[in-house]
């Protein structure tokens, strides 16, 4: 693993006083996501399945002088996404920026070696969760004639990669923040999805990759697939997402915008 110089940087995008939900914010690209977010001044709240991590990251967040609450919440049952939207609503009030970051694959085979049980969770996972939460903020949103909402899909939903159920579920990803964003244009709701590359983060699956390969294998991985000669990091991310969640944004909706270090080869 490479390592980052890490700087902090408030660009000062005029959020205090809103509220994010992060989901699968407690690690990785939405605990990035959140940090982003809660130094431009928005209250926090992030979900993830496990207590003790989400603690960590919620007095993590609280030192940049944020509101944060943690919520134990599994994205994949979407029968659970009632009751976290109402746990943020009560605990910090309606939802104005809605980062839909859980994801994820059951499968890791292509066609011959996925069973349709897995590629449903792939999507339950990535997708089904995902539009759950967003039917729910959106008639507040509405009502404030202000939201964004902004999906986490990846470079593998708008070309070929990764596995086939998590490509389907990232590419159905894409489609739905699109058709969303054209309905809710009117309404001052912003919608768009981020196609990350291969970004490192702890506990992550590219670094597992690294962990799990001889060096030979990643040099080669690193030299064929990544122009920057190493792997993303998740500050650009972050902070990618707070502005997404501005106003300075007032004319991004619909897009899905590439964050790979030229990684992708798709030319649209």
């Amino acid at each position: 693993m490479q390592n980052t110089i890490k700087w902090v940087i408030n660009m000062d995008l005029g959020l205090t006083g809103k509220i994010a939900l992060i989901t699968g914010g407690s690690r990785g690209l939405g605990r990035e996501s959140a940090l982003s977010l809660a130094r431009e001044g928005a209250s926090i709240a992030i979900c993830g399945r496990r207590e003790k991590v989400l603690e960590t990251t919620v007095k993590e967040i609280e030192e940049t002088g944020a509101t944060c609450v943690g919520i134990v919440a599994d994205v994949s049952d979407t029968g659970m996404m009632g009751d976290l939207h109402t746990s943020v609503v009560e605990a910090l009030g309606p939802i104005d920026i809605l980062v839909n970051n859980a994801g994820g694959t059951r499968s890791r085979d292509d066609i011959n070696g996925t069973s349709l049980e897995d590629f449903k969770g792939t999507f339950d996972l990535n997708v089904f969760g995902a539009f759950e939460l967003m039917q729910h903020v959106i008639p507040s949103m509405r009502s404030n004639g202000w939201g964004r909402i902004i999906n986490i899909a990846s470079i593998w939903g708008r070309e070929y990669g990764g596995n086939i159920a998590y490509m389907s579920a990232k590419a159905a990803l894409i489609a739905a923040s699109k058709h969303s964003a054209i309905s809710l244009a009117k309404d001052g709701i912003l919608v768009n999805s981020i196609a990350p590359g291969s970004i490192e983060h702890p506990g992550g699956s590219w670094e597992r990759f690294q962990n799990d390969n001889s060096a030979e294998v990643v040099e080669k991985f690193i030299q064929e697939n990544l122009p920057l000669g190493r792997f993303g990091w998740p500050e650009p991310l972050g902070d990618l997402v707070a502005y997404l969640a501005s106003d300075r944004s007032g004319l991004i909706t619909g897009s899905c915008i590439v964050i790979d270090g030229g990684q992708s080869v798709s030319m649209i």
